[in-house]
This record gives structure tokens, sequence and C-alpha cells, in this order.
């Protein structure tokens, strides 16, 4: 029994050797990779903004109002610096993020495909109210060019690809009236309480691209402090969706902090 003790104590001593033996290379690993230029962090944020037309078009009167709703963002990336001074960089992330938004708007004539009580769809032009609330899910790759104006500042800007993991864009329309197939069409209403919902969401684009354009600021030796802005450039739906008849691009702000190793 005591010779079974005391091989189990020379088996544990040899595994914390081990393991002590591996974070040393992986430790010299990320010093070796640190001094040849690259630098890896993680980011957190909320991204706050909305998915609009730009510029607003003569169907929407007037935003009667906006909330942001709870979209957060968190990112891994490595950073390739090129030059000893360490002014001119490359990032690499890759980023999974929430991009959400309700409105309300007064609208004239806008294209819409309503969802009757009995599951059936009316599709025409609507006038009056329309809620809309979008909620979509994204793993996003940004390649960033850096440029470090002080030893605490760095610029970033480039391009953004997006692949949609989940999509919302749904809400009701209500005190107004459709007018199907066209302006011309016949007329159906809705006032007082009545409503009619609507929901575009398997109409959303998995692909997605755009700009990003942002600052970073170096408040400890590991603690960053970020401000991103994302800026779509394709529109949100598909090529063959006609019912919103403008292109529709979200637009966020990205505010959080982050690591640096």
């Amino acid at each position: 029994m005591k010779k079974y003790h005391f091989i189990c104590i020379i088996a544990v001593l040899l595994a914390m050797v081990t393991g002590v033996q591996a974070q040393e290379e992986r430790n010299k690993s990320l010093i070796n990779s640190y001094l040849h230029g690259w630098e890896y962090g993680i980011k957190a944020g909320f991204n706050i903004g909305g998915t609009s037309p730009i510029p607003l078009p003569k169907e929407i009167r007037k935003i009667d109002s906006y909330a942001p709703g709870i979209a957060i963002a968190i990112e891994g990336n490595a950073t390739k610096w090129f030059d000893k001074d360490k002014k001119w960089g490359l990032t690499l992330g890759l980023r999974l993020e929430n991009k959400n938004m309700t409105t309300e708007a007064t609208v004239k004539n806008y294209g819409m495909k309503i969802i009757n009580t009995n599951g059936g769809e009316l599709a025409g032009l609507w006038t009056g109210g329309v809620k809309t609330k979008v909620k979509n899910s994204y793993l996003t790759i940004p390649i960033l060019a850096n440029y470090h104006i002080s030893k605490r500042w760095i610029l970033s800007a480039g391009p953004y690809f997006s692949y949609l993991l989940e999509g919302n864009f749904s809400g009701h329309v209500y005190e107004g009236h459709l007018r199907t197939p066209d302006q011309t069409g016949s007329k159906v209403e809705f006032t007082g309480e009545s409503i009619a919902t609507y929901d575009f969401s398997n109409d959303l684009r998995k692909f997605q691209w755009g700009l990003q354009l942002g600052g970073e600021w170096k408040a400890f030796k590991h603690l960053t402090v970020h401000a991103d802005l994302t800026w779509g450039l394709n529109n949100i739906f598909q090529k063959d969706f006609d019912t919103i008849t403008f292109n529709m691009y979200p637009i966020y702000l990205n505010l959080g902090f982050g690591y640096a190793f």
C-alpha cells in the first residue's frame, strides 16, 4: 500500500512538472509572437444605432419614436505590426454581435405585406403608423488597418463581412389604411385598437458587408477603451424582395472596452 501511495505521489509531481513546462512553452510562444510584431486582444461592448434607408425616402413622413435594444458584441482579434515603432498594423478579428432597434413612423404609400387574422396576406401600399422591430445576430469578420497616432491612441479603418445567424424584422401597422394592390386599389382600414402584423424575417440577406471606422485608447497596460462605427453598404434584404421599395442599411456605433495580452 505504501508503495502504491509513493507511485501516486511521483505521478502527481511529474504531471505538475509537465504542466509547468507546458505553460512556460505557451508563455514563450506568446512572447515570441509579441516580439515579432503580433499582438492579441479581446473586446466587449454595446451596439447603439439602427437599420435605416439613406436618405429617408418620401414614403416615411415622420419618425415618431426610436428605442435601441440590448445589443452586445464580443470579439477576439490579432494584430500584426509592420514596423519596429508599431505605427502601422493590420487587425483580423472575429466578432459575435447583435444589432437591435425598435421604431415607430408615420408613412404614406409605404410598401407593405400584412398578415390577416386568418393567416392570409394582403400586399399593397400602406398609409398610417408603422412599428418595426429589428433584432439580428451576426458573425462578423473585420479587417482593419491601424495607425498609432500616439502611445495611447490607435485609429483603425477597413471593411467588415457579416453572416446572419438569426434575424428578425417584424412589426405591425395601425391607424391607417392599405390600398391593394396599388394606390387606386381597394381600401382596407385599421382604426382604434385594430392592427395588422407583418414579418419580413425570411427575406433578410445572409451575407452583409460594410465599412468600420474607429479609435482605441489605452487606459492602462492591458485595458483599452474603444469606439467603432460600422456602416453597412448593401441592402439587408435579398435582391428579389420588393415589398419595401428602398434599400435599408445597418448603421451602429460600438462602445466598449478590451484586454490586450
